[in-house]
């Protein structure tokens, strides 16, 4: 039984992730998805959020967007707009993001503009949880 799984992140830029770990935490639409070897086949929504890679006993932790997953016995194939790993993340950018997001949104903006901004907002959001827990 394999004790490794191949963990791969696409955004539409390239493959960001491409390596074999022991285990993947998702944010999922329902919560935290811990995803092991041998896991049940199951294709599902991820939101923006924080995604943890256990790596050689270790955990290593990314800013990820909204996207999908495809989860296999052997495999996380993961398709999201953003993937950043924490080392990457530049907090006073985040924080600034967030803030330009946060103003915007308490301006009447419509429906378009207003999911645009929400987004920006939740990437910025996921980014700084992930840099402010590697200050812990």
């Amino acid at each position: 039984m394999a004790n490794t799984l191949k963990l791969q992140i696409v955004t539409p830029d390239a493959v960001t992730y491409s390596e074999d770990v022991e285990m993947v935490t998702l944010p999922g639409t329902e919560g935290e998805m811990g995803i092991y070897p041998q896991h049940v086949p199951l294709m599902t929504q991820i939101v923006p959020g924080e995604l943890v890679v256990r790596k050689g006993g270790r955990d290593y932790f990314l800013a990820i967007g909204e996207g999908f997953v495809e989860i296999t016995g052997e495999r996380v194939a993961v398709m999201t707009d953003m993937a950043i790993r924490a080392e990457n993340i530049d907090e006073a950018k985040a924080e600034e993001a967030r803030r330009r997001a946060e103003a915007r949104l308490a301006e009447k903006v419509d429906e378009e503009e207003g999911a645009m901004v929400s987004a920006a907002l939740a990437h910025s959001l996921a980014q700084l949880k992930v840099k402010r827990r590697q200050h812990h």
